[in-house]
């Protein structure tokens, strides 16, 4: 039987049904919601494959504590009146890092793990399976960037930084295939999967899975978010592993994040801090705001304790608060560093206490569902002597939509060792604001159909274009412009045209001869 928190048991099966008052009558349909999911999650257990079976009931349990908060907890995990200023030395200023001298890189690295978050589909980009095998530069996918960043590192101090690559059910197959072709690299790659949980009915909260063979029923299941990292991490024996190789920090990040590289000066702060800072358990690289990044989780000061703020924990009365620029100054890069004995000591005490994000999802055959999930970055207020560490820009650079993947393979940048350094050519750092039509530009396929090579961007500052366009060979775009072809318009920008501060509309066809 799968183990469920006993003081929320008790709390539960302390009242009854039969009282009129409404608060009591929630906590008895909240055990009796309780108790059924319990028996639909022991089916599923005696429905798994007997190799999965152990490792099943570890993810169940899992489960069982996240429904069990999920079911007791209600309204913000945040009162607004309670957040504080942030203390003047919650967020140090990059520039103030020192850079290490050459004959302690060595060392420092031989501390380090990377962890990269494998779990996406490509899927919002209309690819199919793991995003990180999309190509974005020059025939190189994301994973293929990051294998090469890390070679390069091993490569140059001479040391060994393992790769460690978090993987969902969804990714894990096709990534296993792929990572054959680094074997004979200097990287050493490690990969384990993220948990795998029953996604629910939003009217029973009852699981909708009829089996534990995933495969059966793949709509059936969810990877509960990459604040699972920690848990899983360690039920594959790989934390105690690196723990035992002497290593003290992982960095982690989003393989979709082509700026999180390995960053020494911050590396060498953490583990050679100076005589007024100890060694940080856990650190999250933060950037400033701008109006693109409104909704962002944010860092506070909360109860004494640096923690993650997301738009899904603020009241709705102050979502327009949260979205301030001046307010919040700060937001989440989801890179993070964090002390491996500290992620076991959080692991074996208890600890991790993580805000709940309800995603609620309608799926192909109409079902209504909810999954539960949990952000890495929530993590930060469960560790000691957390800190903010303000970087450049640079060192967030997602690709998300087809529009960041325009910014990535443009003259703006350019690719040395796997790693992406803006132009400078570029007269100002800031990145251009690009937005291109759902209709035509979402999915990678239509999107590169749609431009003969990628504009020369370096003098741009706001490109929009919407409908149906495309671009001829050696185009130039620069200062503010705009391209919109109406309904049933289509707008054809002819080889090597120069747009400055333009706006196009109408219709514009550029005749084959």
């Amino acid at each position: 039987m799968l183990q469920v928190n006993e003081d929320v048991d008790k709390k539960v099966r302390g009242h009854s049904r039969a009282s009129s008052d409404s608060s009591q009558f929630i906590q008895a349909t909240k055990r009796d919601a309780l108790n059924m999911l319990q028996k639909e999650l022991d089916k599923l257990l005696a429905t798994c494959e007997p190799y999965r079976t152990e490792e099943a009931r570890k993810q169940f349990d899992g489960f069982s504590k996240l429904f069990t908060r999920f079911l007791d907890e209600s309204g913000p995990s945040v009162d607004w009146n309670k957040i504080e200023k942030l203390p003047n030395d919650a967020v140090r200023d990059y520039c103030t890092l020192e850079t290490p001298t050459a004959d302690l890189v060595h060392q420092m690295l031989d501390k380090l793990v990377v962890v990269k978050l494998n779990g996406g589909l490509g899927t919002s980009m209309g690819c199919h399976g793991p995003k990180s095998v999309i190509s974005v530069r020059n025939d190189l996918t994301f994973l293929d960037l990051t294998v090469q960043q890390i070679e390069n590192l091993n490569k140059t101090y001479k040391v060994n930084v393992p790769l460690v690559l978090m993987n969902s059910f969804n990714t894990n197959e096709d990534t296993e295939k792929i990572i054959r072709k680094y074997k004979n690299l200097d990287v050493d790659i490690h990969t384990f999967n993220q948990s795998c949980y029953p996604r629910v009915n939003r009217d029973s909260l009852m699981p909708i899975a009829k089996t534990g063979v995933i495969d059966s029923d793949i709509e059936a299941w969810y990877p509960p978010g990459h604040g699972d990292f920690y848990e899983s991490f360690k039920n594959t024996g790989l934390l105690d592993k690196f723990l035992k190789q002497g290593r003290e920090y992982c960095f982690i990040s989003n393989i979709d994040n082509l700026g999180a590289t390995v960053d020494l000066n911050i590396l060498n702060s953490l583990l050679n801090p100076d005589h007024k800072h100890s060694k940080p358990e856990f650190v999250m690289e933060v950037t400033d705001k701008t109006r693109a990044d409104v909704k962002g989780g944010t860092l506070i000061q909360y109860e004494g304790k640096l923690r993650l703020l997301e738009i899904a924990q603020v009241p709705k009365e102050h979502v327009d608060d949260f979205k301030s620029v001046k307010t919040f100054k700060f937001f989440n890069t989801n890179n993070l560093w964090a002390k491996l004995d500290a992620i076991d000591r959080v692991l074996k005490e208890d600890l991790l206490h993580m805000e709940i994000i309800i995603n609620n999802k309608t799926l192909e055959k109409g079902q209504n569902i909810i999954q539960l999930e949990t952000a890495v970055g929530a993590a930060m207020k469960t560790f000691e002597g957390c800190i903010g560490i303000n970087v450049p820009r640079s060192r967030f650079l997602p690709v998300k939509k087809t529009s960041d993947l325009f910014l990535v393979m443009s003259n703006l940048y350019s690719l040395k060792h796997g790693s992406l350094k803006m132009s400078p050519q570029r007269m100002f750092p800031t990145t251009p604001l690009v937005k291109l039509g759902d209709n035509h530009f979402s999915k990678v396929k239509e999107f590169l159909e749609r431009f003969a090579n990628i504009p020369d961007i370096l003098e741009l500052d706001h490109l929009t274009v919407s409908g149906d366009v495309t671009f001829g060979r050696g185009v130039s775009v620069k200062g503010t412009v705009i391209i919109i072809a109406n309904h049933g318009d289509r707008i054809d920008i002819p080889a090597g045209a120069i747009l400055e501060n333009k706006i196009v509309s109408g219709n514009m066809r550029i005749l084959d001869h």
